[in-house]
Order: structure tokens, then C-alpha cells, then sequence
């Protein structure tokens, strides 16, 4: 059988850094939160759970003034909780991806400059609430096509239109193409990863070539699921799996090529067992 990793599976820039952030403050034996899970990935965040890392839900769950190290996750969050947050007066390590910090500032300034900010993506994911937070959430969030048709913007008003770091670039596209048939004065600010796009497009051409094509990360992953739907598209025999225990490798005896990609938030090792596992078989 003939398996084909992509080179771009894995730990993207921003989720590297933010584990690397939480392994440096674990290992200085202070009472260390992140704010939420630090990444979209149960494996990683049960690991630092046995290291005494604790998820914390909101602000409100800490004690003014306790000795503890607080980690803002990878995702970021709204400038209200960060402002909260330092009124805790605890150690604040902001792990926030700078990619996604790079679009706080954007919507922010374009707000104040008195630009409308539509954000494709999903509303519900925690990166698009923190980035809404950065606007006042002042802003309309669009993720499906059907969305933006329905999408009605004050006339004669600047718009802004920002992506979720892990969007779907060709949704973005499109999406962005249906906003400007309607007359406004855009401003597109394509703010999807590069890593994502590079992630996205690799997994596309491996899927079209390939019998089979699983795809690793954490069921909870936007970025995760958006990588399943693109190679569902090109092989029909697509499977999403968190860890090798998910994996029948009964379904893929009869293949003669198999494909493998992961989301941004799967450690390597993860990959590596599903690929060695694959191979051997």
C-alpha cells in the first residue's frame, strides 16, 4: 500500500508556541490556568493535566489576587475577559497566535475608523468570539453562502471583511464575491493563515490522487473539520480520526493508496503512529 503524509500536517506556528508557552510555565512549580483549553486537541490538554495545568471556563472561577499563572489560549479572547483578566492581578502569558492578534487590531481600528466588520467564519468557534470582543461586537459574522446572500450592511458605509485564521479560502472567496455584488465599499483583509491555506491545498491534490484519506485531529478542531470536508470532496473514502484507537484499518485492505493529513492542533506523534500503523499493515 502506498501512504502519502502531508509535509503540512501538524503543529501550526501559533499552536506550537502556545504548547511550548504552557510546557515553560509548568515546569516552574507555580499554580498554572489557561483559559480555556489551550488548543482544540484532547490529547495535548489531558497531557497537561497530569502536569497540574488546570483549564479554567471563565474569569470568574479565579480568586482576586491568587498566585497563579493564567495562559490565554492560542484562540485569544475578547478584550472585556483580558480586561477582566488583569483585574484578577495575576500573571498573565498571553499565547494568543499573532496571526489572530494581528486581526484584534484590524477590526478594532477599522471600527473606529467607521468601517462595518464582517467576519466569515463560524460564530460560535472561540477565535471569532474573541475577535468580535476587539470590535465591540459591533460586526455580522457570516460562514456559509447562504449567509452572505442574506447579509444586508448599512448603504453608503465602509465595509471591512476579515476571515477566521482557519477558514476555507475558497469560501472565502466566494463569500467575498457575493458581498461585493452588492454595491458596497469593501475593504477584504484575507486573514486566513498562510499556513492554513498551504494545509488546505496540500490536503486537496493528496485527496484527489489518493484511494483513501484519513484525516487526524480533535473533534472539536474547526480547522480539523474544514480539512475533512475538502478531502471528502475528492475522495469518497474519507475518514476523521482523533487518535490511531479510532482507526479500522479493515475499511482500507482493499486500497492500493492512502493519504494522511492533520489538523493544526495534532501532535506529531499522533501522525506518526497512524502512519507507521498504516504502513505496516
Amino acid at each position: 500500500m502506498e501512504v502519502t503524509v502531508a509535509k503540512s500536517a501538524g503543529f501550526c506556528f501559533g499552536v506550537k508556541r502556545a504548547v511550548d508557552m504552557v510546557y515553560e510555565e509548568a515546569a516552574k512549580e507555580r499554580k498554572v490556568y489557561t483559559l480555556g483549553p489551550i488548543i482544540h486537541n484532547e490529547q495535548v490538554v489531558e497531557e497537561f493535566a497530569e502536569k497540574g495545568v488546570q483549564v479554567l471556563e471563565s474569569v470568574e472561577d479565579l480568586e482576586d489576587g491568587e498566585d497563579a499563572v493564567v495562559i490565554i489560549r492560542s484562540h485569544g479572547i475578547t478584550k472585556k475577559v483580558f480586561q477582566q483578566l488583569e483585574g484578577k492581578k495575576v500573571r498573565i502569558v498571553d499565547a494568543t497566535c499573532p496571526f489572530v492578534k494581528k486581526i484584534h487590531k484590524i477590526v478594532q481600528e477599522k471600527k473606529e475608523q467607521g468601517y462595518q466588520i464582517v467576519i466569515a467564519g463560524s460564530a460560535k468557534h472561540p477565535e471569532v468570539v474573541g475577535i468580535c470582543g476587539w470590535c465591540g461586537n459591533q460586526c455580522q459574522v457570516v460562514e456559509t453562502l447562504e449567509e452572505a446572500e442574506k447579509c444586508v450592511l448599512e448603504t453608503g458605509e465602509k465595509v471591512c471583511v476579515v476571515a477566521q485564521t482557519t477558514f476555507n479560502y475558497k469560501k472565502f472567496k466566494d463569500i467575498v464575491a457575493i458581498l461585493s455584488k452588492k454595491s458596497y465599499d469593501i475593504l477584504v483583509m484575507n486573514t486566513i493563515c498562510n499556513a492554513t491555506e498551504e494545509r488546505q491545498t496540500e490536503a486537496g491534490t493528496i485527496a484527489r490522487k489518493s484511494d483513501a484519506m484519513i484525516v487526524i485531529g480533535g473533534k472539536h478542531s474547526s480547522n480539523t473539520r474544514k480539512l475533512y470536508e475538502i478531502c471528502k470532496n475528492e475522495c469518497l473514502n474519507t475518514h476523521f480520526i482523533q487518535t490511531l484507537d479510532d482507526l479500522d484499518l479493515k475499511l482500507f485492505q482493499s486500497f492500493r493508496s492512502v493519504g494522511i493529513t492533520a489538523g493544526a492542533s495534532t501532535p506529531n506523534k499522533i501522525i506518526k503512529e497512524v502512519q507507521s500503523y498504516v504502513r505496516h499493515e
